[in-house]
């Protein structure tokens, strides 16, 4: 576990002005330059390639014998947007989801069943295990799906391999099909996430009992925070599965059907993975204030054993320090109940006697009442 590092941290989403008209997207300022591939395929074949743009995209995906897999990396280039609206007849409300990319993970159902849109986050730790938040957008219509990333962190390399092997019914499944693979994929990245949790936890409850130090709250709470998140993801996630699920729309086949409910198990075990593990983290936390509270009471026993054996002493000694005089210096005449002690023979002897045998016998009291143990 790194140190001194936050493992989470809010992103700070650009959001348009109050009263602003809807339908009206931006480029975010620090948006990435589009990386655009284009996945052509159907049963016997497949073909990749990299394209400049999408300008031409009407006539690319013309033939129905090949299902189209246009994957987009990078928002910041408008005339992609421009291009989805003119060619292709994309809502402006649905690329302004795109653009603004807090958006949380839902279905979209457009222009009797022309085409739909839909949402997933994708969750993954970087090389400093910060959390990072990314949205990944999907059209999907008819034989065409297209996926918007706002950064070139990639999860989608097991759908990619899938599809240039293909086996399964990766290739035989259609445009619906490969939108359940790639979310699927985002999906069990959640698990990757928990477990990785799950074991900084079972870390932390080691250091717990080993040597408990202060860091041990501060990392605990940092995973609770992002078990939060997650938290804040996988519920709407369940959500957009069940309506993909129970939707009528042509454009998503049974076969996609079955298998996403398949996802959507994954989604509640996710959700109960991260209720049990936000619980472990609470107890994590009142463990070690408990562990805290302990030392501290045990420092404050000792102490208070310490200021009991010299109490007493400290009486004698302040008694003794008073020095009345039994005889007045100057004429010599005895004051009555002057403290006599102060010129017995072996006074300073038998005080120190007394002392001890006051402190050794407080030591032996508390001995027996267990105040050591």
């Amino acid at each position: 576990m790194k140190k001194n590092k936050p493992r989470n941290r809010h992103k700070h989403y650009k959001v348009p002005e109050p009263g602003t008209s809807p339908g009206l997207y931006t480029i975010d300022e620090e948006a990435l330059k589009p990386v655009i591939i284009l996945h052509t395929y159907n049963e016997k074949s497949y073909k990749k390639e990299e394209l400049k743009n999408i300008n031409n995209i009407d006539k690319l995906i013309q033939s129905k014998d090949f299902c189209y897999w246009f994957d987009i990396k990078g928002l910041a280039d408008p005339n992609i947007f421009e291009t989805l609206y003119n060619k292709l007849d994309i809502s402006r409300l649905v690329l302004e989801d795109i653009t603004s990319t807090y958006q949380r993970p839902k279905l979209d159902e457009y222009d009797n069943d022309k085409y739909i849109f839909a949402v997933s986050r994708h969750l993954y730790l970087n090389d400093e295990d910060v959390l990072n938040n990314d949205q990944v957008s999907f059209i999907l219509s008819e034989r065409t799906l297209i996926t918007f990333q706002e950064t070139y962190a990639d999860c989608f390399e097991p759908v990619r391999k899938r599809l240039e092997v293909g086996k399964g019914n990766i290739r035989i499944g259609g445009s619906s099909y490969l939108m359940y693979a790639i979310m699927d994929v985002i999906v069990d990245n959640y698990f990757t996430l928990l477990n990785f949790w799950g074991e900084e936890l079972d870390a932390i409850e080691d250091r717990l009992y080993d040597h408990p130090d202060k860091r041990i709250m501060y990392d605990t709470q940092a995973i609770k925070r992002s078990l939060i998140t997650i938290r804040k993801v996988a519920w709407p996630e369940r959500d957009k599965l069940s309506d993909i699920i129970r939707t009528d729309s042509p454009l998503i086949s049974e076969l996609a059907k079955t298998y996403m409910k398949d996802a959507y198990d994954h989604c509640i075990q996710i959700i109960d993975f991260i209720e049990s593990l936000k619980e472990i983290a609470s107890a994590n936390i009142d463990m070690n204030l408990s562990i805290i509270s302990n030392r501290m009471n045990e420092i404050m026993k000792v102490l208070t054993i310490i200021s009991s054996i010299f109490i007493p002493l400290t009486f004698i000694a302040g008694i003794y320090g008073m020095n009345f005089s039994r005889e007045d210096p100057v004429t010599g005449k005895v004051m009555p109940a002057n403290m006599p002690e102060l010129y017995s023979p072996h006074g300073y002897v038998w005080t120190w006697i007394v002392m001890g045998v006051i402190a050794v016998a407080q030591v032996i009291y508390f001995w027996r009442k267990g105040w050591f143990k």
